[in-house]
């Protein structure tokens, strides 16, 4: 699938190029956002919550509207070739989108983030300090083929107070364009501005550029897709970035494991939803119980249709396995991001050295052990190095939604900011508030 940016764009401030009329209309949907966004600065929390019900009550009203321009993107997408992954992610049903609209619901049901006292105290000269949540301001998005993306968003930025700008790529430019008039159309209905959220799908490659450089309208920008596009837009944007990363999970199984339940969680991590970022690529299994383990891994995982790559342990305990073949691991196996019924399996001997392989090839998203020893699990989880980490559970839980935070904008794995699951509290900021009475510095 072609990204949604192209080659990297020259540098230049948010005043655009003279004369550019991309760069023109989009710095003015940025301005039209910011502007909008004041109307939510101080938006009580049971206004903000009455139009998101709005919304998730339109987004099931519309869900017949909304299916079928994602039927014209599928069609469309499977005769250019997408792959079976990323039609995956694309397709929305009717009871897809009751999902999305629940998990609007659910962000309306959460604490409203806005003045929220993360810290203060009395100083000894009777001066008052409090720091308090805030909204973002303007916060865009781009992204690929997730049109779920485009409600997740939209619902966490003004549940936070924050207007959002979204670019979410050709292949579900149709979809995308009738979610974002559904939810436009929700917002007004409720006496808000429908500006609070926008796109500049139209305006194709040229306009991300064009968004990548609003710095002084947009005051952050989260990319969420493949490696290529993240990369390009973290080296390329002007806006400050959240930078979301790729998924090369892990599961460690430990010579401590209790090894039915260990099975359970492997194939859940890697068979729930293969499309995702925290499905699981890798399963390491610990030596002392790879005789016991290995057979009926590789049995569940080759009759679930997962494609398997192991080391010379793993392709000798599949010799006498009927039905199951394993293909010699690579590195390029250790490192992949499969997104598909693709799985790497390899044997340890201990577990340093399943820290070291989890070292060198996780990007830094989910890693899982899988033990019954109370130490192990608390060196894996100190010393692993990534956003989060399962013990005895799947790593299919990183997730928004599942953690309780209610929809989330993306999974950080950079370490400023935000780190994990991206939910309310990440898309604030914060302020500090001194109360004197009539205080001068000496």
């Amino acid at each position: 699938m072609s990204s949604v940016l192209d080659a990297t764009p020259s540098a230049t401030t948010s005043t655009g190029a003279a004369g550019d009329p991309v760069e023109d209309a989009v710095l003015a949907v940025c301005r039209a956002a910011r502007a909008a966004s004041r109307s939510l600065a101080t938006a009580t929390r049971a206004r903000k919550d009455a139009a998101l019900l709005a919304v998730a009550d339109a987004l099931v009203a519309q869900s017949a509207r909304v299916v079928e321009a994602n039927g014209r993107d599928l069609e469309r997408g499977a005769a250019e070739g997408l792959a079976e992954n990323l039609l995956d992610r694309l397709r929305l049903d009717v009871d897809r989108l009751r999902d999305i609209a629940g998990a609007v619901r659910d962000v309306a049901g959460l604490p409203d983030p806005v003045g929220e006292v993360v810290r203060g105290q009395t100083l000894p000269n009777g001066l008052r300090l409090r720091q308090l949540r805030v909204p973002m301001g303007v916060v865009a998005v781009v992204y690929e083929a997730r049109p779920n993306v485009t409600v997740d968003a939209a619902a966490l930025a003004l549940k936070s107070g924050s207007a959002v700008v979204l670019r979410g790529g050709s292949a579900a430019r149709e979809t995308n364009a009738v979610v974002v008039a559904v939810v436009r159309e929700a917002l007004v209905a409720q006496g808000l501005p429908a500006e609070l959220v926008s796109t500049v799908d139209e305006h194709g490659r040229p306009g991300v550029q064009a968004l990548m450089r609003a710095r002084g309208l947009v005051d952050v920008l989260v990319p969420r897709g493949g490696a290529g596009l993240i990369a390009e837009v973290v080296r390329s944007s002007t806006v400050p970035v959240i930078e979301t990363g790729t998924g090369n999970c892990h599961v460690y199984v430990d010579a401590a494991a209790d090894l039915a339940s260990a099975l359970e969680i492997a194939l859940n991590s890697k068979t729930q939803r293969t499309s995702v970022c925290n499905s699981a690529e890798t399963v390491l299994v610990h030596a002392a119980v790879a005789d016991a383990f290995l057979p009926p891994l590789l049995g569940a995982m080759a009759a679930a249709g997962v494609r398997l790559h192991g080391d010379d342990a793993v392709r000798a305990a599949a010799e006498h396995l009927p039905g199951v073949q394993v293909e010699p691991a690579t590195d390029a196996d250790w490192a992949a991001e499969y997104l598909a019924m693709e799985l790497a399996v390899g044997v340890v001997p201990d577990l340093d050295a399943a820290l070291a392989h989890i070292d060198r090839w996780s990007t830094g998203h989910t890693e899982a052990v899988v033990t019954r020893d109370l130490a192990t699990a608390e060196r894996f989880a100190a010393e692993v190095d990534s956003a989060a980490v399962m013990v005895n559970a799947s790593t299919r839980f990183t997730d928004g939604a599942q953690m309780g935070l209610g929809a989330e904008i993306g999974i950080s794995t950079q370490k400023l900011h935000a780190r994990g699951p991206m939910g309310l509290a990440e898309l604030t900021t914060t302020r500090w508030v001194v109360t004197g009475d009539g205080h001068v510095r000496p």
